[in-house]
Formats: structure tokens, sequence, C-alpha cells
């Protein structure tokens, strides 16, 4: 069985799929006998980040799959059968850190191009500060930096 992901949403306090109405349990098993990208079976992603391009949900599911599957696509892959292992609460402390990660996977190269333009080093910082304490004083100064970097040449 592979382990996967994919994002749903929360309504009624029911975890619900975005797209065909389905409704999930922790642990329970849900089967389609058809499989095709974007059409049948159950989608997820190998990572989070590409989960999330799919689908801004509330809760991260960490699910099992196994059964017959399409992998034809880069970013997500469509199972037969698919179950819920784990669930969080999707927040904005998460989408900062996520954040965090990706510019800090392309810093090195900016700063190669652009050594004295701290900019991007700056926000990063600022937004690990608020993670570390969320006042509004350093949510304030986040915001701030990551305007700074939003003008930047290409």
């Amino acid at each position: 069985m592979k382990i996967r992901y994919k994002f749903l949403r929360l309504v009624d306090s029911k975890l619900k799929s975005n797209s065909g109405d389905i409704t999930w349990d922790l642990l329970s098993w849900k089967h389609e006998d058809k499989v095709k990208a974007c059409n049948a079976g159950f989608h997820c992603s190998k990572e989070i980040w590409e989960a999330f391009s799919f689908v801004q949900g509330e809760v991260l599911a960490e699910v099992e799959c196994k059964g017959d599957s399409d992998l034809s696509e880069n970013d997500k892959e469509v199972y037969q059968d698919m179950r819920i292992v784990k669930a969080w609460k999707w927040q904005k402390k998460d989408s900062v850190a996520l954040s965090i990660y990706s510019a800090e996977l392309c810093l090195e190269n900016f700063e190669k191009l652009y050594p004295d333009d701290k900019r991007p080093r700056n926000a990063i910082e600022a937004a690990k500060k608020w993670l570390l304490e969320p006042t509004k004083k350093n949510e304030s100064a986040a915001e701030s930096a990551a305007k700074k970097t939003s003008f930047m040449r290409m």
C-alpha cells in the first residue's frame, strides 16, 4: 500500500471530498470500480504541496491507496481503493510553514544571482519569528517583509 495526501472539506463536522460529495470516515475503505485521472477513482498526491495545488481544503488527510491506479499525471495519482489514516485541520500556521519551506528551497539560488538582496531572507526570518511567536507585531513585520519581496526583479 502507498501513503499519499489529499485535502478535504469540513462540512457539518464531516470530511468531504471536493468533488463527488463523498463523506470520509477514518480508517474506512472506499472503493470505485473505474479509475481514470480527473474522471473516476480516488485522487491524491505524493507530496502535500502537490495536493494543495488541487484543493485548498480545510483538512489535510494522509491516505492509504491500493488496487488499480492511474499514474499518468505528474502531480496526482488515482486509485481504486483509499482510506484516511490520519487527518489534520489545516491552519494559517501550516500555510506559513509550507511557504517558508518552499522559499528556503530556492533561497540559495536567488542569493547566488543577487548576493546583496536580503529581502527574501528577511521575509523568511520574519515569517519564522511569527511562527514561534504569533503576535500582532510579528505578523505585521512578516507582512511588511513579504510585501517588500513582491516587487523584486527577476
